[in-house]
């Protein structure tokens, strides 16, 4: 059995972490710590929460080394992006201008279209994947239909009313002929 004795700020840190937090691991690592120090079992705990003796004593040997910022889940930085962040501008200001201005014979811009368009610029060779994900990371949707537009005119959305209408319409008994 591991005894651990908290202060009364220390109590009340960890049980607002617990009430508060809508991290499920965080809270599972509160109360491991909350557990201990009112004296129950290593594995009685691991039992409640669902985990493994060993991991009840990684979270108290974190919390004694950190403290609460130690319980907390800290990721690994990933992998650095295939696209520097100093083309961001240039290739958002491409986007902007379009591939007819940037002298590229399309009509709108695709993640491959631009990947390449991005590789005979500045040698940078990315898959449509990478190129997607850039696009995401800023908010850019590449191809956006001109129709789209369109749809908000409101003598078009008249005009289809109309046409719609015509078509759903039932023909008259007059006109049926047998």
């Amino acid at each position: 059995m591991s005894l651990l004795e908290l202060s009364p700020e220390q109590t009340s840190e960890l049980e607002t972490c617990f009430r508060d937090t809508e991290d499920r691991r965080l809270r599972e690592r509160c109360q491991a710590v909350l557990m201990t120090a009112r004296g129950r079992p290593q594995p009685q705990i691991a039992e409640d929460l669902g985990t493994t003796t060993r991991n009840v004593q990684r979270f108290l040997a974190r919390y004694r080394a950190g403290g609460l910022e130690g319980l907390r889940i800290r990721w690994a930085p990933g992998r650095t992006p295939l696209i520097p962040e100093e083309l961001t501008e240039t290739i958002l200001s491409w986007i902007r201008q379009g591939p007819e201005a940037c002298g590229v014979a399309r009509a709108s811009w695709t993640h491959v279209a631009l990947a390449d368009f991005l590789h005979r610029q500045s040698g940078i060779r990315v898959q449509e994947t990478a190129m997607g994900d850039f696009c995401r990371r800023h908010g850019v949707r590449l191809y956006r239909p001109t129709y789209r537009f369109l749809r908000a005119d409101p003598e078009r959305q008249r005009q289809a009313r109309r046409e719609l209408g015509e078509k759903n319409s039932r023909p008259s008994e007059a006109s049926l002929s047998y």
